[in-house]
């Protein structure tokens, strides 16, 4: 007999026309507590999901009718529920693509279902109690290095007075970095933190995040300044290369 656990109430969307590994992960899940919901459509996905109101959403790419990304996105607007992507092994365009419209993690495929798990559980650890409510404000109400201002209640970013627009993954990455200046971070620091569990030696979105926002603050990728690559150990956001006049 299964001991109820506190996945019981947890309902999970998938969004996969994949029957057989939308079965396999819906049996798995449900056997360890979680209500699942499943659409093989994608034009069908987006209605359904904002009238059942799920705790967390998976999302494949490839979809009949309407891709995932495009869901993501149409989702991103009116949501905050949590979104893990899946997407092809080697395709890291995807895997770009979907951080930037504002998915919260991504799942290669073939996906297995343990792994979903762990991703499921530190996303909703992670996820406001009222999803359709702002985040919780962080402790720190303003960061300021130079030109750069990071405004935690508001959840905005500012760069020579002017507004950048970041995904929340990339707040959340800017705002521990910066929160942290000075000090080396790991990947498995900064995944701990963000999402809840330790860098597994393939996990590439740490690395993509921080490429974009190099790019958004016009940060030299072959010779960062601003968000240094420490070799072998981790990322460090250097606090007085945040000039106005620092190009």
């Amino acid at each position: 007999m299964l001991t109820p656990s506190p996945a019981l109430a947890t309902h999970v969307f998938l969004v996969e026309d994949d029957s057989s590994l939308a079965s396999l992960v819906t049996d798995y899940l449900t056997l360890q507590g979680f209500k699942v919901s499943v659409e093989g459509r994608g034009d069908l996905a987006c209605n359904r999901i904002l009238t059942e109101n799920p705790d967390i959403i998976i999302l494949d790419i490839m979809l009949p009718g309407k891709n995932g990304l495009d869901i993501c996105r149409e989702l991103r607007a009116v949501s905050k529920i949590p979104i893990i992507m899946l997407t092809a092994r080697s395709d890291d365009i995807d895997q770009i693509v979907g951080l930037e419209i504002g998915a919260d993690d991504y799942v290669a495929k073939p996906a297995q279902p343990r792994l979903l798990l762990a991703r499921i559980n530190a996303l909703l650890r992670r996820a406001p109690t009222e999803r359709n409510e702002p985040i919780k404000e962080k402790k720190v109400v303003e960061l300021t290095f130079g030109g750069l201002k990071i405004q935690t209640q508001k959840q905005e970013v500012y760069w020579q007075n002017v507004l950048v627009e970041l995904t929340t993954n990339e707040f959340d990455l800017l705002f521990l970095l910066a929160d942290n200046a000075g000090t080396i971070l790991s990947r498995d620091d900064l995944l701990n933190k963000l999402r809840g569990f330790g860098y597994d030696g393939i996990d590439r979105t740490i690395d993509m995040l921080i490429s974009r926002l190099r790019k958004k603050f016009f940060d030299d990728p072959s010779k960062p300044k601003r968000i240094k690559t420490v070799w072998k150990k981790g990322y460090l956001f250097v606090a007085d290369a945040w000039e106005n006049d620092v190009s």
